[in-house]
């Protein structure tokens, strides 16, 4: 198989055909979702070398236990649940307080106006020191919810928790977030 025959490949496809043995196959799905699985880990974790290992350990665990995997449709909800499940305990093996790299600065567009890039450089800042401000499994609810844009159920299943417990935990954060974030409104 190509590279281009397994892009148009859908997901489940390309599971079925990893599981087989088709190391291009799983490249592919490696291609596909290392970037989303990347950004993921890296606003949960706040680290951009942290969040590498992270979503490497993913994959590879996501390799070796292909097997498990019993429909080849979920496995997009699977590969979330594992890298926030990895990313959660990243975090609590790490020590409280550690500092956040962001990416992020470097996005600001070279035609806006320097003072405007300042304000929203300034806001990323305060932003992410928020995050870091809430419970490793608000900011992972929060992450999925406002970023990712995954369901309360999708949310709930990678956290390992129930839908009531992802509301309230996307309720704090997000009071806890627009209490920090109220100087920038």
């Amino acid at each position: 198989m190509s590279v281009a025959e397994a892009a148009a490949l859908d997901d489940a496809t390309l599971v079925a055909r990893s599981r087989d043995g088709d190391m291009r196959a799983y490249e592919q799905l490696v291609r596909r979702y290392q970037g989303p699985m990347y950004r993921l880990a890296l606003r949960i974790v706040g680290s951009t070398g942290d969040a590498e290992d992270a979503v490497q350990d993913v994959f590879l665990t996501v390799w070796r236990r292909l097997g498990q995997l019993n429909d080849d449709g979920a496995f997009l909800g699977w590969l979330y649940r594992t890298t926030t499940n990895q990313c959660l305990n990243v975090l609590r093996k790490r020590k409280p307080h550690t500092d956040t790299e962001l990416d992020e600065h470097e996005s600001a567009a070279p035609r806006t106006r320097p003072e405007r890039a300042v304000e929203v450089n300034a806001q990323l800042d305060a932003l992410q020191a928020a995050l870091r401000g809430l419970t490793p499994e608000q900011r992972a609810c929060w992450v999925l919810r406002e970023v990712h844009g995954r369901s309360y159920d999708e949310i709930a299943e990678a956290i390992g928790t129930t839908q009531q417990s992802v509301r309230g935990r996307l309720a704090r954060a997000r009071a806890q977030l627009a209490e920090v974030m109220a100087p920038w409104r």
